[in-house]
């Protein structure tokens, strides 16, 4: 089930970086020359409500697959059992061969 968290994520993260880099910092991104239609595909305002709302729309899911993601992690072994492992063992009451 990780795996499928991570590749939902990277997947995301791919579009959202597409998606700002399709944007143009003074406001024309898309809105420019698309093909040859300029503005006849979609509107100057248009076009960044949408690649706004989009940006906000997978930032968001990108933090919502990392914090549904940690539900789903293996738990392993608590953490008393962990601190036990690290201590040493002793055999009581057994005798070294040879003595």
């Amino acid at each position: 089930m990780t795996i499928v968290f991570l590749i939902l994520v990277v997947l995301s993260c791919v579009i959202l970086g597409f998606i700002i880099l399709v944007q143009n910092p003074k406001g024309g991104g898309l809105s420019g020359n698309i093909a040859g239609f300029s503005n006849q595909f979609m509107g100057v305002k248009q076009t960044t409500d949408v690649l706004e709302k989009g940006t906000w729309i997978f930032a968001t899911v990108i933090g919502v697959l990392c914090i549904l993601s940690v539900l789903f992690l293996n738990r392993g072994t608590s953490s008393d059992n962990r601190l036990d492992n690290l201590k040493p063992t002793t055999t009581q009451g057994t005798t070294t061969p040879g003595k």
